[in-house]
């Protein structure tokens, strides 16, 4: 990939200072050709390549150059799947060369597949419906230099300032990817979430079958359901109270559990019109959050609820958003995003997703703090995953028009 794009930078700036121009290196590597190379490669790659750029996709498409934009959001749909005979490979590596014998029925055809493993629906002898997601060869191995380059690669974009220090973000990357790539601490947290939520009816989690789970391989019972984002068409009420769920389980992450899982896709949650129940899936990002950042968040949302701006001020503060040496107007500017961030929790009644532009003015706010350059902080690495958590909420209460009362849900967790 390297090869053809540096062949690519070359042609396009021997065509460029021909016609007189003096190009940019970003110029030159962003073009068409050169995007359609680095797609291609990255979608054939997968493993932490291809979960960093959907992660920086679902960030920052919006802020990023139209064409590495369209790379980034092509990896959240191109996995391509493991053939056959790799399925049977891993397979025989994790469970024996008779692992057939075990079941009346195995799908070599994956009835989804993602950055770092695929899933497949099988029976066992003993008739239970499984679905059991496997892992791509080579993922763990990879992690390292497959997050360093993509790094390089927004490096060489323009994208990222030469003073900003992404190593430590970076360093977390990896920890992450690491983590969503061991299948027996996934199997750890369906687990737990399972014991947490038991009292709950209206959420439905997977039974995890530990004795077919390993490092690369997840098995867990089948659940139906539809994807949550195609209720779009469901009663307001529905919807409303889909978004209602899912706003009160962030709550009970946060200051109940000190558990959040953190990778807001949309894939993750599917929803049993007959039983009204919201199915949860894929417990790989899900990440233990500290009695000092909890007490944090919970002065900011009082805080906000209260209209209160320096207590928001030494909640922002406590959290990392910026420290005491940031100047006047970068504080203010982040506060002023907070305030987007927490408006549904600031406004009383229903807060109307589908007719805000929250999402709209919180790019906005982002990008002139951003193309200013001179306050460049990446905040602690949790607050960051929380955001991330809370923004998926946000579109998907947008793309259903929902509408919720947040701050009286919040108050229920925020008062304790």
């Amino acid at each position: 990939m390297a090869t053809g794009v540096a062949g690519g930078m070359l042609m396009e700036g021997a065509r460029q200072l021909a016609q007189g121009k003096r190009p940019r290196l970003s110029d030159l590597l962003l073009t068409p050709a050169n995007a359609r190379r680095v797609t291609h490669q990255l979608a054939q790659l997968r493993g932490a390549a291809m979960k960093v750029g959907q992660m920086i996709s679902m960030d920052a498409g919006d802020m990023l150059p139209p064409e590495l934009a369209a790379i980034l959001a092509r990896l959240r749909s191109d996995a391509q799947a493991m053939p056959r005979k790799q399925v049977q490979g891993v397979l025989d590596d994790n469970w024996g060369a008779q692992w057939k014998q075990q079941f009346d029925k195995f799908s070599f055809t994956p009835i989804a597949a993602a950055s770092i493993g695929q899933v497949h629906r099988a029976k066992t002898k003993s008739g239970h419906d499984l679905a059991i997601k496997i892992q791509y060869p080579g993922v763990r191995e990879s992690i390292d230099s497959d997050v360093n380059n993509v790094a390089s690669l927004l490096r060489m974009s323009g994208l990222l300032p030469n003073t900003l220090n992404i190593k430590p973000l970076l360093t977390q990357a990896k920890r992450q990817l690491r983590e969503e790539a061991d299948y027996l601490r996934e199997a750890d947290y369906l687990q737990r979430y399972a014991s947490l939520l038991a009292d709950a009816p209206e959420f439905l989690v997977p039974e995890l079958h530990a004795e077919l789970t390993t490092q690369s391989v997840l098995a867990m019972s089948f659940v139906g359901g539809i994807p949550v984002e195609s209720m779009v068409d469901a009663p307001q009420e529905e919807r409303d109270r889909i978004v209602a769920l899912l706003v009160r389980l962030l709550f009970r992450e946060i200051f109940e559990f000190q558990l959040v899982q953190t990778d807001p896709n949309f894939a993750n949650y599917r929803y049993d019109t007959a039983s009204r129940q919201l199915i949860l899936l894929d417990f790989g990002a899900t990440r233990p959050y500290k009695d000092t950042m909890v007490r944090g968040y919970r002065r900011l949302l009082t805080g906000a609820a209260a209209d209160d701006q320096q207590a928001v001020q030494k909640a922002a503060l406590s959290l990392g958003y910026f420290d005491a040496s940031t100047q006047e107007k970068h504080q203010a500017a982040v506060l002023g995003m907070v305030a987007i961030a927490l408006e549904p929790f600031r406004l009383g009644g229903d807060y109307d997703f589908g007719g805000s532009d929250i999402g709209q003015r919180l790019h906005a706010a982002g990008m002139d703090l951003a193309l200013g350059r001179d306050f460049w902080h990446i905040p602690p690495v949790d607050t960051l995953f929380l955001h991330r958590k809370l923004g998926g909420m946000y579109l998907l209460a947008a793309r259903l028009k929902a509408r919720v009362d947040v701050q009286r849900i919040a108050k229920e967790f925020i008062s304790k």
